[in-house]
């Protein structure tokens, strides 16, 4: 996983148990993706470039392909 552009990932987001999604930061780390927001204590849902049209999504394999939009199930 790399980040395209090299900056911070961008389009994560993050909910709580109430279902509201918040931006949140995120980082690679070896082979995982570390998603937070300080807001959020308990975070149970994370969501990456959820929306139709996902400007500036910047998540990438190593051959150059861009990661596919998602959701986390609790």
């Amino acid at each position: 996983m790399i980040s395209n552009d090299g900056e911070e990932l961008r389009r994560f987001e993050i909910a709580a148990s109430d279902g509201k999604f918040e931006w949140a930061n995120a980082r690679i780390a070896g082979n995982t993706i570390e998603v937070w927001n300080d807001e959020i204590e308990n975070p149970q849902k994370v969501r990456y470039a959820w929306c139709d049209n996902p400007r500036d999504a910047n998540l990438y394999n190593v051959e150059g392909l861009p990661a596919s939009p998602f959701e986390t199930k609790e």
